[in-house]
C-alpha cells in the first residue's frame, strides 16, 4: 500500500506539498472573489526542550495533542497542516485577519491552559503569526512572507503570543550592488511583472531560510 503523502502520518493533518497545492487554489479564488483569505504560521515554544525532556515519543505526543486542539477550535473550514518539524500552518478562507486573530487565541489560552499532553505532564506554549490577503499582499509569495514575519516578531518579542503583520519599513537599495546586478534585476523584473523590490525580498528571504536564521530557540 502507497503512503498517502497529502497527510502527515503523525498528526493526521495535512502534509506540507498538500497544503501548499491549496493555499494557492485558495488564494486565486480570493483573487477572483474578492473574498479575504487569513494564512498563520504557528509554533510550539521550545519544542527542543520537551524533546530533551521526554523524548522524542513525548514530543510526538505533545504534537498530536496539539494537532487534536487545532482541529477541535480552528473551525471546519480552515485548513491545517504540518508545516514541518514543530511548525503548523493554517489556512483560514473568507476569514479577515481579525478573525483569525481571535481563533488563535482560543487556540493559545487552550494550549496553555492544559497541564496534560495525552500522556505528557508539562506545560507548553505557542506562538503564531497572521497575514492576510488583500490587506497584506496580493501575492501567495507576500502572505507567506509576512505571515512567516509576524511569526517571527511574535517569537522575538517573548513566545506565548499571536501577532498580526504590518507595514515594514523598507530600505532602498544601496551601493551594496553592482550596477550589472542591478541590470539584470531591472530586466527580471520586468519579464516577471513584478516590482524589483519584491524579487530582493524573496532573495533574501530565500538565503536566511537557508542559513536558519529563523530559528531563534534560546536553551532557556
Amino acid at each position: 500500500m502507497f503512503e498517502n503523502v497529502s497527510t502527515d502520518q503523525l498528526t493526521g493533518l495535512i502534509a506540507r506539498g498538500a497544503f501548499d497545492d491549496q493555499f494557492k487554489t485558495l488564494m486565486q479564488s480570493a483573487s477572483e472573489s474578492g473574498e479575504p483569505l487569513s494564512l498563520a504560521f504557528l509554533d510550539i515554544d521550545h519544542f527542543l526542550q520537551i524533546n530533551q525532556s521526554f523524548g522524542h515519543v513525548g514530543g510526538d505526543q505533545v504534537l498530536q495533542a496539539v494537532a487534536a486542539i487545532l482541529q477541535s477550535l480552528a473551525g471546519e473550514n480552515t485548513r491545517i497542516a504540518r508545516y514541518g518539524g514543530d511548525e503548523f500552518a493554517l489556512i483560514f478562507p473568507n476569514t479577515e485577519r481579525e478573525q483569525a486573530f481571535l481563533i488563535l487565541e482560543r487556540i493559545r489560552a487552550e494550549v496553555e491552559s492544559r497541564e496534560t499532553f495525552n500522556e505528557i505532564d508539562t506545560n507548553v506554549t505557542i506562538t503564531a503569526g497572521i497575514a492576510a490577503y488583500a490587506i497584506d499582499g496580493n501575492t501567495e509569495n507576500e502572505i507567506l512572507r509576512k505571515a512567516d514575519q509576524a511569526l517571527y516578531r511574535a517569537k522575538k518579542n517573548g513566545r506565548n503570543m499571536i501577532r498580526l503583520a504590518y507595514e515594514e519599513k523598507m530600505a532602498p537599495k544601496t551601493a551594496h550592488f553592482t550596477l550589472t546586478q542591478l541590470e539584470r534585476l531591472t530586466n527580471l523584473a520586468q519579464e516577471e511583472g513584478v516590482g524589483e523590490a519584491v524579487l530582493l525580498r524573496e532573495a533574501l528571504d530565500d538565503l536566511l531560510l537557508k542559513y536558519g536564521t529563523n530559528d531563534i530557540e534560546s536553551p532557556a
